[in-house]
């Protein structure tokens, strides 16, 4: 229950369809809370905050069922559905925090019988930040594996300015990938065109970040045909793609940072794919390329 009343499953299915008019495949990101959840907050939707750990696992299965079911009813299946976001730290906290990892196991495992259950061929990732900490990412998932938790695909978020060098990524994606034997999607990266701002709101990344990298339209293609690439050389083809976060987020009226006040303003248009005049940039001319 997003308190901006959006990214709730009505908008959810309406995106499916214009999606599936465009042969655009859907990723569902759950981050089973009522606000963003990311490493350094995993809270309860306020109305599980009451549930014992049975009935938390319960609500797990039954809301991802229901909204993958729901998305199968209209005739656009998820293609892929990620249990949490970020969950590095865990999830559904205090219960499914990671250093308790029976219990995020045991969450895990109710979102992946609930994908399966409603669509067999839906894929199932699980995601997890700091894409150049190889140290992170194999205690991580020999966790999971070690608990049997199942999953198909290995979400990793990269921002450079956060998460290390690009040769951090580069090493950390090829161990994994040989180590688990999964595909991996970099599902979630972004660096900044601009600067300057274009609402009330300061930038979260206002300045050249990383060298060689400048903040323009040139720097941030540079840096996505970068990551790309080393996607794409991951071993035995495990590099499945790359998702930028946000592309379309915009300086818009009503669509800021905090959902609990939307009209406050986006910490992250500097980041976007299009410019300050709405055109495309041409860091989006690479997602043409195969």
């Amino acid at each position: 229950d997003s308190p901006d009343g959006y990214h709730g499953k009505e908008q959810l299915l309406e995106m499916a369809k214009r999606l599936k008019q465009h042969k655009i495949k859907l990723l569902v990101d759950f981050h089973y809370s009522d606000i963003w959840a990311d490493p350094g907050k995993q809270y309860k939707p306020a109305a599980w905050e009451s549930y014992d750990f049975e009935k938390l696992k319960q609500a797990v299965y039954d809301h991802t069922y229901d909204v993958c079911e729901s998305l199968k009813k209209q005739g656009t299946p998820p293609d892929m559905m990620q249990i949490g976001n970020e969950i590095n730290n865990g999830m559904l906290w205090d219960d499914g925090k990671a250093s308790n990892w029976d219990n995020l196991a045991a969450l895990l495992k109710e979102g992946h019988r609930a994908v399966k259950d409603c669509s067999p061929d839906t894929l199932v990732m699980l995601h997890i930040a700091e894409g150049g900490d190889n140290e992170l990412a194999r205690w991580w998932f020999d966790s999971a594996i070690e608990r049997e938790v199942p999953f198909d695909v290995i979400g990793i978020s990269y921002y450079p300015y956060w998460h290390g060098t690009l040769y951090d990524l580069q090493n950390n994606l090829n161990d994994i990938a040989v180590r688990y034997n999964k595909d991996i999607i970099v599902v979630e990266t972004a660096y900044p065109f601009t600067s300057d701002e274009n609402d009330s709101l300061k930038n979260i990344i206002a300045f050249q970040t990383t060298r060689g990298y400048p903040a323009t339209p040139e720097g941030q293609t540079k840096m996505l045909a970068d990551v790309m690439n080393i996607v794409r050389a991951v071993p035995n083809g495990h590099g499945l793609g790359v998702f930028w976060w946000d592309a379309t987020w915009t300086a818009v009226e009503g669509n800021g940072w905090d959902p609990a006040h939307p009209i406050s303003g986006n910490g992250w248009e500097n980041q976007a794919l299009f410019d300050y005049e709405n055109r495309v940039l041409p860091a989006m001319n690479l997602f043409d390329q195969p």
